[in-house]
């Protein structure tokens, strides 16, 4: 009977999201390991399944308005990131169930987050979620979890988004336990009004002293760290994908700067070092100096240059190293959302890494493009090497959105969790 009530519980679902509607819903047609199944294009062995899609605008609160991270609880319940909008206050945490048809639950556990996005488990078990201006705790199995909220780093920039182009904050625990923080550059490119570099005595960007780098809080033990920093990285125009690999590796995704030039700057995977200077805002690609930087003041030459490139404005969001069951051609492999508007975004690629966890790469390889066609990348520059497993994830009506994927999370069974923060959707990525 239990298996009946799901069935049928599930085909409304479906029904629902296949009628007439906004480009925004995911219509659905049959079973993706267990829940109804999009229409997306996947790569061979893969479907992509419908675990919620929150409700238009004005119908509806419950669930997350703009879910962004993801977090895999032991009991099979999600904690879930809700920006909630691009305003100071509006986010908040919730934690996803299942009840025993298998639809989803929403359980509200925190609200007046100001753009809340990572959430980790730290070296104490505990759970860590970053907000714009800092880094808090909470116990989440507590009757209020409002009630037991701690501020473990605070400080972090606190600026609206058209003050900050870059105000959310993430973070990454070293093998050590050391919190490694991203703090985003406030501007696109450090110029004043004249399209000129805004430079100190040094004739270096004003902003580099206290943002566009990566932070390192050093762990005190017992789920406290320093609330001084050190800088880990800099010339990082925006760090929100980081990972470790097991070996010790840190990765950084840039989401470079906003030219309008869609094919270009392209996007950069830095392995960061201590006091490694990444480029920003002096040059972009492997050594191409920016406007309104001089050649002098490039300085192109003496960054750590990245070790592969990505798509022009791909805007890639998370990254983590696949280790589950499911899907073992993936094993080992590294998973990048790209979450960018433009025509290289709404895309997951799976990146061929090293034993070190650095991105195998391609010389002269090429691109995809929506709606279709390819493009090349820079003559004798490294791009990564592996499988876009979401190739036809264009807007198609009457179907589905084109995608928007910011967080992934890998389930006990091995099925990757993402969400869908302009759809308003947590999709899941399983076999057939």
């Amino acid at each position: 009977m239990r298996g009946v009530a799901r069935g049928l519980a599930l085909s409304a679902v479906a029904l629902v999201l296949t009628g007439a509607g906004p480009s925004r819903n995911y219509a659905t047609q049959g079973q993706c390991g267990g829940y109804p199944a999009t229409t997306v294009g996947m790569t061979d062995g893969a479907c992509m399944g419908l675990v919620w899609q929150g409700p238009k605008e004005g119908q509806g609160s419950e669930g997350p308005r703009m879910p962004r991270g993801l977090l895999a609880l032991d009991n099979g319940d999600w904690l879930v990131s809700d920006l909630g909008g691009w305003e100071a206050g509006k986010g908040g945490l919730w934690q996803l169930s299942f009840d025993r048809h298998h639809i989803p639950q929403w359980r509200k556990l925190l609200s007046g987050l100001s753009m809340p996005h990572t959430i980790a488990r730290g070296p104490d078990g505990r759970i860590y979620v970053s907000e714009m201006n800092r880094i808090l705790t909470l116990d989440i199995g507590a009757a209020d979890p409002a009630s037991t909220l701690r501020t473990v780093i605070g400080g972090l920039p606190d600026n609206r988004l058209h003050d900050n182009r870059h105000p959310l904050s993430s973070f990454v625990f070293d093998t050590n336990g050391d919190l490694l923080v991203n703090v985003g550059a406030p501007s696109d490119r450090c110029l004043d009004a004249r399209g000129r570099g805004r430079t100190d005595t040094r004739g270096r960007c004003v902003e580099e002293v206290q943002t566009g780098q990566v932070r390192r809080h050093a762990y005190q033990g017992h789920g406290r760290w320093a609330e001084d920093s050190t800088v880990f990285a800099s010339g990082l125009r925006n760090s929100i994908a980081l990972v470790r690999h097991s070996s010790g590796t840190i990765l950084q995704a840039e989401n470079s700067v906003d030219l309008n030039d869609p094919a270009h700057p392209f996007e950069e995977v830095n392995v960061l070092r201590q006091g490694g200077h990444y480029g920003w805002p002096y040059c972009v690609d492997m050594q191409t100096p920016l406007p309104g930087w001089s050649a002098t003041q490039s300085r192109c030459s003496q960054r750590d240059k990245p070790v592969a490139l990505m798509p022009p404005h791909a805007a890639p969001l998370d990254m983590l190293y696949y280790s589950g069951a499911m899907l073992p051609e993936w094993r080992g492999r590294l998973l990048m959302t790209w979450h960018g508007y433009r025509r290289t975004g709404g895309r997951i690629m799976a990146v061929e890494v090293n034993e070190a966890g650095v991105p195998l790469t391609d010389i002269n390889g090429y691109y995809a493009i929506y709606p279709r066609g390819a493009l090349r990348y820079p003559v004798n520059t490294p791009s990564v090497r592996g499988k876009i497993i979401t190739p036809r994830w264009d807007n198609v009506a009457g179907q589905h959105p084109r995608g928007t994927p910011v967080g992934m999370a890998v389930a006990a069974d091995g099925s990757i969790w993402v969400t869908d923060d302009k759809s308003r959707a947590i999709l899941r990525i399983a076999r057939p």
